[in-house]
C-alpha cells in the first residue's frame, strides 16, 4: 500500500485519510532548518574580529534555537496527518530530542553573545551580563530561556517520575509564553530586522504554528464535545484491575476512527474531569459506540472503574498510526503483551485476510490476567486465525518471546508484518527478538506511548 501522504488516495470507495509520512516530515523539517540557515548566511558579513565570530555564531544558533522551539510546538500540534502517519509515539520521541537540541542552542547563544559583548565592549562577563539585560527584548528572551529550561528539567525521566501528570503537563504549556517571548527577541535581532521580507516570513511561520495549535488543540476538541455529545453506558469488569467502558454518542462514523487507533478521554465525574489520558479502542466503532478497556495502573485509572453511567466525557482524536495503511504483506503477526492486547483485539477483528493470514500471540504473566479472552477466541474461530497465549512470569528460565520460541510457534514469522503493543520493556525486548528471528526491521510495526 502506498505511503504517500501527499494526496487523498481512494480505496474501496472510502477516501483515506492524509497521512504524513516520518520520511517527508524529516525532509521539511530539514529544508525549514536549512532554510534558517541561508538567512543568516546571506546577510553575514566577513570578520576577522574575534568578537564579530562570536556575536555571528550566536545569531545562528539563537535563530536555529528559534526555529526548533516552533518544530516542537508543532510536533506537538496533533495534526490529524502527521499524527496518522508519522505515530503519536515517534512524535513524542522527536520532540523530546529535539528538546535537548534547542535547550543546547540556547545554551550556546547565551554563552557566544556574552563573550562576543564582552570582547567588543572590553568588559568581564559578569559586567556584561548586568548590561545585556538592560535591554527589554535581551531580558524577554531570558526569561523565555530559563522557562524552556524548567520544562526542560520537569521532563527528565528522574525528575518526571517525582511529578504529578497533572503538574508536567501545566508546566509544558509554559512553552508557549517561551515561544512568544523569543519571537520579541528574534524580532529585534539583525538577521530579523534587518530584512522586511525576514520579519515577513518568520511572522508568518509563527502565525501558522499558532493557528495549528488554537485550531486542533482547542477549537476541535471543543467542537467533537459539542458535536458528539459522549456518555458513558457501561463499565464491565474483564479481568483483575481491568475493566472495558462502553461510551455512546451522535455521529461517531464523522471521525472516521481506525482499529489501532486511540483518543485522549476525559471523564467530566469529579476527581477525573481534570486528567486527559490516551486509552486505545479496544473494538471498532460499532452503532455510534466507542470501547476502551483500562487496567488500573495509578489513581486516575483505578477511579475509572467506579464511573457512572450517563458521565460526559471529553475526547480528542483519533491518534496514532499502527493502523492497517501500515501493512505491506499479506500474512500478519499480532504481538501483545498485557493490557497492550486493546489495539490489537480490534486489528485482529477488522485487519483484511482469509485463514492462516492472521496470527495473535498474547502475553501474560498467567491465565487470570489474559484479558478479552473470549473475544479473541470467537474472532480466532470466525476467521480462521491462530491464537496462542505466552503465559509465564518474565524472569523464568523459558522466555516464550525468544526468537526460537517464535519461529517454532510462527515458522514463517520472516514473511510477516508485525504488530506490536506492550509495556516498553516487553515491547524492546520483542523488537530485538523478531529482527534476531529474521523478521525486517522495517516490517515491526509499534506504537508505545506513556504518560
Amino acid at each position: 500500500m502506498s505511503t504517500d501522504a501527499a494526496v487523498r488516495a481512494v480505496r474501496g470507495g472510502q477516501v483515506e485519510p492524509l497521512r504524513v509520512s516520518p520520511a517527508r516530515l524529516r525532509a521539511a523539517l530539514g529544508a525549514g532548518a536549512m532554510a534558517v540557515t541561508l538567512l543568516w548566511a546571506v546577510q553575514v558579513r566577513p570578520s576577522a574580529r574575534l568578537d564579530a565570530l562570536f556575536a555571528t555564531g550566536a545569531h545562528l544558533s539563537g535563530l536555529l534555537a528559534g526555529y526548533g522551539v516552533l518544530v516542537m510546538l508543532f510536533l506537538m500540534a496533533r495534526v490529524p496527518a502527521v499524527e496518522h502517519g508519522v505515530g503519536a509515539d515517534r512524535l513524542a520521541k522527536w520532540h523530546a530530542l529535539g528538546g535537548r537540541w534547542v535547550l543546547s542552542l540556547c545554551a550556546g547563544h547565551t554563552a557566544l553573545a556574552l563573550c562576543g559583548y564582552a570582547m567588543h565592549r572590553g568588559t568581564d562577563l559578569l559586567t556584561a551580563v548586568g548590561e545585556l539585560l538592560g535591554y527589554p527584548a535581551l531580558a524577554a528572551a531570558t526569561l523565555g530561556t530559563g522557562l524552556l529550561l524548567g520544562v526542560g528539567i520537569t521532563s527528565a525521566r528522574a525528575v518526571r517520575r517525582r511529578v504529578p501528570h497533572e503538574t508536567w503537563r501545566a508546566l509544558h504549556l509554559l512553552t508557549y509564553l517561551a515561544a512568544a517571548l523569543a519571537f520579541a527577541h528574534q524580532l529585534a535581532g539583525p538577521e530579523i530586522a534587518g530584512s522586511v521580507l525576514a520579519v515577513w516570513a518568520w511572522a508568518l511561520l509563527h502565525t501558522t504554528v499558532a493557528a495549528l495549535l488554537v485550531w486542533y488543540r482547542l477549537v476541535v476538541p471543543v467542537r467533537q464535545a459539542l458535536r458528539h455529545a459522549l456518555r458513558v453506558v457501561e463499565v464491565r469488569r474483564e479481568g483483575p484491575e481491568v475493566v472495558s467502558v462502553r461510551i455512546r454518542g451522535n455521529g461517531l462514523d464523522e471521525l472516521r476512527a481506525e482499529p489501532g487507533q486511540f483518543f485522549r478521554w476525559r471523564f467530566l465525574q469529579r476527581r477525573l474531569w481534570h486528567t486527559a489520558l490516551p486509552f486505545s479502542l479496544s473494538a471498532p466503532v460499532r452503532q455510534d459506540t466507542l470501547r476502551i478497556t483500562v487496567k488500573a495502573a495509578g489513581n486516575h485509572t483505578r477511579r475509572i472503574r467506579r464511573l457512572r453511567p450517563g458521565t460526559r466525557v471529553l475526547a480528542t482524536g483519533p491518534f496514532g498510526a499502527l493502523t492497517a495503511h501500515r501493512r505491506t504483506r499479506r500474512k500478519v503477526l499480532l504481538l501483545a503483551g498485557g493490557v497492550g492486547i486493546t489495539p490489537m483485539r480490534a486489528l485482529f477483528e477488522t485487519l483484511p485476510g482469509g485463514p492462516g493470514d492472521l496470527t495473535l500471540l498474547y502475553r501474560a504473566s498467567n491465565a487470570a490476567q489474559l484479558v478479552l479472552r473470549e473475544e479473541l477466541e470467537a474472532i480466532a474461530a470466525r476467521r480462521g486465525a491462530a491464537l496462542h497465549y505466552l503465559l509465564g512470569p518474565s524472569d523464568a528460565a523459558f522466555d516464550p518471546l525468544a526468537p526460537q520460541a517464535l519461529r517454532n510457534l510462527v515458522p514463517d514469522i520472516a514473511e510477516h508484518d508485525v504488530y506490536l503493543c506492550g509495556p516498553p520493556g516487553m515491547a524492546g525486548a520483542a523488537t530485538v527478538a523478531l529482527v534476531r528471528a529474521g523478521v525486517p526491521e522495517e516490517h515491526i510495526h509499534a506504537e508505545n506511548f506513556t504518560f
